[in-house]
C-alpha cells in the first residue's frame, strides 16, 4: 500500500549560509553605508538590528532573498515583534521545524474534506498518509502545496 510522510524541516546550515551571505551583502550596500545594521545567527533564530524600521524591513527582504537562493522556504521563518530601544530597532526571526498539533489537524481536515480515498494520521511532528493508489498521494501533495497554510511542507518517505 503506497504511503508518504508530510513533514516540515529546514536545513539549518543553509540558513546559516544565507545569513552570512546577507551580512556580506549588507556590508557592500550603499544605502547601509554609515548605518549601524547587523544580522546575527543564534541557532534556530536570527536577530536583526537597524537604525530604522524601514531598514529593518530591508534586512528581512535581503534575508528572504538569500534564503530563496539556498532553497529554504521563507514560510518556515516566523517574524517576531519589533523592539525599539533608543535609536535601534531589532527583531527576532525564528525558524520553525516540525508540524504542531493544531497545524496537523488543519492539514488532516483539509485532506478529509477533499474526499480523496486516503488515510491520514498524526505521528509525532509529521503526518503519515496512506492510500490504495499512488495518484491519490500525488493529489494530496498538490492539495497541501496549493493550500494557503502558514508553514512550509516537504514530502518524504514516499513508498509504493
Amino acid at each position: 500500500m503506497p504511503s508518504m510522510d508530510i513533514v516540515s524541516e529546514i536545513d539549518i546550515e543553509e540558513v546559516r549560509n544565507a545569513v552570512d551571505n546577507a551580512s556580506r551583502e549588507l556590508s557592500t550596500r550603499f544605502d547601509f553605508r554609515g548605518v549601524e545594521a547587523s544580522l546575527e545567527f543564534v541557532k534556530p533564530t536570527v536577530k536583526i538590528k537597524a537604525e530604522g524600521d524601514f531598514q529593518l524591513k530591508q534586512l528581512r527582504d535581503m534575508l528572504r532573498t538569500q534564503l530563496s537562493k539556498r532553497n529554504v522556504d521563507a514560510k518556515a521563518m516566523s517574524v517576531g515583534a519589533e523592539e525599539h530601544t533608543g535609536r535601534t530597532f531589532q527583531q527576532i526571526l525564528t525558524f520553525k521545524e516540525g508540524i504542531e498539533q493544531t497545524m496537523s489537524k488543519k492539514v488532516i481536515k483539509l485532506i478529509k474534506d477533499s474526499k480523496l480515498k486516503v488515510q491520514a494520521s498524526i505521528q509525532g511532528e509529521q503526518i503519515r498518509v496512506t492510500g490504495k493508489k499512488r495518484d491519490d498521494l500525488q493529489a494530496v501533495m498538490r492539495l497541501v502545496r496549493e493550500a494557503e497554510l502558514e508553514q512550509s511542507f516537504q514530502f518524504t518517505n514516499f513508498r509504493d
